[in-house]
This record gives C-alpha cells, sequence and structure tokens, in this order.
C-alpha cells in the first residue's frame, strides 16, 4: 500500500492571536489545532509526521512529543523556506510529501487520503489541494488550461479581471514528488514584497519546467480554514462541535439540545445515552449506555459506567460504576471511584475516595482521602478530617458501618466493619467493629434558666 510523509508548518507565532502560546497549541475541540492536524495526516496513511516549528518551538515539542519527528525554522522566512528545513530528514526519502499547515484543525482524513489518491492516480509531480469559495477575495486563485492541470497559482493583488473571477482557490496544502520539491526549491528567491520564500513559488518553476500540475477540489471548503484569530478559532470550534454532536446522535445517543451541549472530540459515549442541556464532556471522558447526563454537568477525562444519572455536577478525573445516581451540586474531585450502586446526593464534595458498593453519601458532606466499604451510609454534616497542617491522612470506614449526622472523622482513623458512630461525634481514635464511637459532651439542662436575671 502506498503511504506519505507529512510536513505540517508549525512555526508561525500568531501574530493576530495576541497571545504568547504558540498559534497551532491554542485547543479547537478540545486538544491542540496541531494534533488534529498530526491525527488527520496519520489516518490518511502518512508514515511520518515531520513538524516544522520555530516560535514556541520547545512546547510545541512538549506537547506533541514523540509523535513527531522536529525540524525548526529558526527565523520565519516564508512556507518555502519552512518546508526547505525538512530537507535533511528528508535526503534518502524518495516519495510523496504531502505539505499541511498546522493551524487547520478542521482537516478530516477522508479529504486527505482523496488528495493523495488523486496525486497517485494522475501521477503528478505535485498536486494542489483546491477549494471552491463562496467568496474567494484575498485568496490566491488557481489558474488551469483546458486539461485541468495548473498553469499558475495568482495572488489576488496580482490577478486580472478574468482571474479574479476565479472562485478555485489555493489552500496552503499540496502533495509533491519529494525529489521534484527539493529541486525546485532549490531555485526559488525571496525577491518579493515580504523578503520570503513562497511554496507557491515551486509550482511556478515545476509547470516552467513541463512537469505535470494537478489539483483536487476538497468537497467541503470548511475543512481548509486556517486559523489566524481568536474569532475564526470560536468559529471552528463551532464546526467541530457539531460534527461530533451528529456523529453521536447517528450512534444513537440523544441530545436534548445541541446549541447548548458542548462535547471534546475524544469523548465516547455509548448508544442509548441522554445528554441534557448546559452540559460540557471533556477530554478522555467516556460514558456507558443507559446514562442520563445533565443538566448542567461538567466532566473532565471521568469514566462514567451504565445507567448512571448525573445532573447539577463536576466531576474530573474519576471513575464512577454502574447504577450510580450523583447530584444535585456535587464536586467529584480527582482520584474519586465510586463502585456500583453508589448514591451520592445534594452539597457533597469527594475527592480521592474509594466508594463501595451500594454506599450513600447523601447530603451536606465532605468526604476526601478515605476509602470506603460496601453498604456504609454517611450521615448529612459528615466531615472527613484529612489534614493535620502538614500532610493529608487517611480515614478508613469499613463494610456496614453507619456514621451519624455531623460528624468528624479525624484521620487517620478507622471505623469497623458494622460500627456506627452517633451524631455529633467527632472522632479521633478508632472504633472497633459493631461498636457505637461517641465522643460529644454530656449534655446538661438547667432548670428555670431564662426566668433568671441577665446581665
Amino acid at each position: 500500500m502506498a503511504d506519505f510523509v507529512a510536513i505540517v508548518l508549525a512555526a508561525g507565532k500568531g501574530t493576530r492571536m495576541k497571545s504568547s502560546l504558540p498559534k497551532v497549541l491554542h485547543k479547537v475541540g478540545g486538544k491542540p489545532m496541531v494534533r488534529h492536524v498530526l491525527n488527520a495526516a496519520r489516518a490518511a496513511g502518512a508514515v511520518r509526521n515531520i513538524l516544522v516549528v520555530g516560535f514556541g518551538g520547545d512546547r510545541v515539542r512538549e506537547e506533541v512529543g514523540l509523535d513527531a519527528e522536529y525540524a525548526l525554522q529558526a527565523e520565519q522566512l516564508g512556507t518555502g523556506h519552512a518546508v526547505l528545513e525538512t530537507r535533511d530528514l528528508l535526503a534518502d526519502y524518495n516519495g510523496t510529501v504531502m505539505v499541511l499547515c498546522g493551524d487547520t484543525p478542521l482537516l478530516e482524513d477522508k479529504m486527505l487520503a482523496k488528495l493523495f489518491h488523486e496525486h497517485l492516480t494522475t501521477g503528478a509531480s505535485a498536486t494542489v489541494l483546491t477549494a471552491l469559495m463562496p467568496d474567494p477575495t484575498g485568496y490566491g486563485r488557481v489558474i488551469r488550461d483546458q486539461q485541468g492541470q495548473v498553469v499558475k497559482i495568482v495572488e489576488q493583488k496580482d490577478a486580472t479581471p478574468d482571474e479574479l473571477a476565479v472562485r478555485e482557490i489555493n489552500t496552503g496544502i499540496y502533495c509533491f514528488e519529494s525529489k521534484a520539491l527539493f529541486a525546485a526549491l532549490g531555485g526559488i528567491t525571496c525577491d518579493n514584497a515580504q523578503g520570503e520564500y513562497y511554496l507557491t513559488d515551486v509550482i511556478g518553476k515545476l509547470v516552467a519546467g513541463d512537469a505535470k500540475v494537478w489539483a483536487v477540489i476538497a468537497d467541503d471548503h470548511q475543512q481548509t480554514m486556517g486559523i489566524n484569530s481568536r474569532a475564526q478559532m470560536a468559529e471552528a470550534e463551532g464546526i467541530l462541535r457539531k460534527r461530533k454532536l451528529v456523529r453521536l446522535m447517528d450512534s444513537g445517543v440523544t441530545i436534548m439540545d445541541p446549541q447548548s451541549t458542548f462535547i471534546d472530540d475524544e469523548v465516547e459515549i455509548a448508544p442509548d445515552t441522554v445528554i441534557y442541556p448546559f452540559t460540557w464532556l471533556e477530554g478522555r471522558t467516556t460514558i456507558g449506555t443507559g446514562t442520563v447526563v445533565g443538566p448542567n454537568v461538567r466532566f473532565s477525562d471521568t469514566v462514567i459506567g451504565e445507567n448512571v444519572t448525573v445532573h447539577f455536577t463536576y466531576a474530573h478525573e474519576c471513575r464512577v460504576g454502574n447504577n450510580v445516581t450523583v447530584g444535585p451540586y456535587v464536586h467529584l474531585r480527582p482520584g474519586t471511584v465510586l463502585a456500583d450502586g453508589v448514591k451520592i446526593g445534594n452539597f457533597v464534595e469527594v475527592k480521592n475516595t474509594n466508594v463501595g458498593n451500594g454506599s450513600k453519601i447523601p447530603h451536606l458532606s465532605y468526604v476526601g482521602d478515605a476509602d470506603m466499604g460496601a453498604r456504609v451510609n454517611i450521615g448529612s454534616g459528615t466531615i472527613t478530617v484529612n489534614y493535620d497542617g502538614t500532610k493529608k491522612h487517611r480515614t478508613i470506614i469499613e463494610d456496614d458501618a453507619f456514621i451519624g449526622c455531623n460528624t468528624n472523622l479525624v484521620a487517620p482513623v478507622t471505623v469497623g466493619r458494622g460500627a456506627y458512630v452517633a451524631a455529633g461525634s467527632t472522632i479521633t481514635k478508632n472504633v472497633p467493629p459493631e461498636a457505637l464511637g461517641v465522643a460529644r459532651a454530656r449534655q446538661n439542662n438547667i432548670a428555670d434558666w431564662t426566668k433568671k436575671p441577665k446581665g
């Protein structure tokens, strides 16, 4: 099977973003723009991804890691110069190179695969991905001859009236045969108003040398959209999220109001789940079948089981089992694991805690750094006092224990299997299994106190 090498241009600062963050690292659909491009290239058949970095290159390398090779464009001297910086990495390569832009997060692998296939089929030295724009103003026009071959790419300011009438524009995405590409790059100059080396000049060189240059029209011009501003990023965000919602609904997920539902690209949701309005599902969140989510829920990197009901909840880096009920007004913090059949009620915060099968924390409690067994009942107002000012300590509550209302469990402490803790207690010592722990002052009633003189 034929394959190709992808060169992804990611060296620019993106001055219109007005950000210290490299443009390609801004997130769209829950992950950096450049990640979308690398993933699409790999899915389309790229056996190597070479990332050309410049501004903020160390941060780009840190984000992408081993998912790409790197070439450094220390000075941003144009797209042709950027591609030229990959020459040493491709010195022994003789095949197809696909040049992509790191700020085009809407690209899909099917379109890139189509570009590559037509490039091979036509036997062209270069193939340009083009788009038919409703309004081509500002874009370079692609001019073809009667046989459909590309004659030139002309910038708007240099175009004749007839050329300006052409709606087919250059997207900045290409396939090249590597030897032809680098031979032509060696002959281009920066003799232009910007003083830069343009990749479009390679097309001119190849045409002048009677090489075949072809063009493939994108099925959807939106996919070729480059991001240069926050407004364009928001537009791309909306497109990506709509795609995701449509895929989920087509797979059997009910989304009650797509306009108020925000789901990242990598989120996985099983069929027969219902998503209520004002729900945010982020990162690598997964949700099992038959679950009801929302309204007003935010999950980030959280695993949710089957037949769960969650509303008015924020959960991040947690695991929730099957047949669990959570909410309203719940915060599940990192490290929380809820086993099957657990109930977490209103105004509860759980952090770094294992909650066993069928246990309940119904309301108004904080449980942090704890290990709870099965069938435990936590009374209203219970606090695990896990921090001594220096270190965090764990609380252990064994199976079938019952914790009364307004209880403080001062860690490290263990409440044994089947034990009870009386309401209003502050427990500082272990409660043995089956025992009743009481830690509160004895009540004294003073008779006729209200009749006595005050002051």
